[in-house]
């Protein structure tokens, strides 16, 4: 079975916001609310200030705190692909999950009462398609595939380019692995 995993290369991330468009679109997400999101920091002093654009959304742990924490299973970890998902009709909107996630990457939908986050799309991948937020990236820097195939693109980056995970020392073991902009030290 697939290990699904994501590899976002902030050198070619463009700020264009389509992959949030495009996952608001594509899985009817609430108003005033995003399954991803961007972030832009600035870090550094001048001379050597340094500004990053990252793509932030659920990590799909392997050690997933919120799947640990929900009362009801509602959250759960599929373990044919790997993706932490939801069981919405049985979330009773408590927030433990929320409040387990270190990655800000749940919230409650306000209309429906339950918690929501991203998928990875997995109805899109179930169908054999890539997930809308990848499909959409005009600037190339979302990558999806299988950690366990050699061959896969995201295997085939990873093994390229130096990468990182948001939180390491959280212990959550996350799925979503970033490139970044590495500069030679002068």
């Amino acid at each position: 079975m697939p290990r699904y995993a994501m590899v976002i290369d902030t050198r070619r991330c463009i700020s264009c916001m389509a992959c949030v468009v495009a996952c608001k679109a594509e899985n009817d997400v609430a108003p005033a609310h995003f399954r991803t999101r961007i972030r832009e920091e600035i870090s550094g002093t001048f001379p050597d200030l340094r500004a990053e654009t990252r793509s932030e959304l659920c990590n799909h742990c392997d050690n997933p705190p919120c799947v640990y924490n929900c009362p009801t299973r509602a959250s759960y970890k599929n373990e044919e692909t790997g993706m932490v998902l939801l069981h919405k009709n049985k979330c009773i909107g408590c927030k433990a999950c929320i409040a387990a996630c270190p990655y800000d990457a749940r919230y409650v939908d306000p209309v429906k009462g339950v918690v929501d986050k991203c998928t990875f799309c997995d109805h899109r991948i179930a169908a054999g398609k890539q997930p809308a937020c990848v499909a959409t990236c005009v600037g190339g820097s979302r990558v999806f595939g299988d950690l366990d195939n050699p061959n896969s693109s995201v295997s085939i980056l990873l093994r390229q380019h130096p990468s990182e995970v948001l939180l390491a020392g959280a212990g959550t073991e996350p799925r979503v692995f970033y490139i970044k902009h590495y500069r030679t030290p002068r």
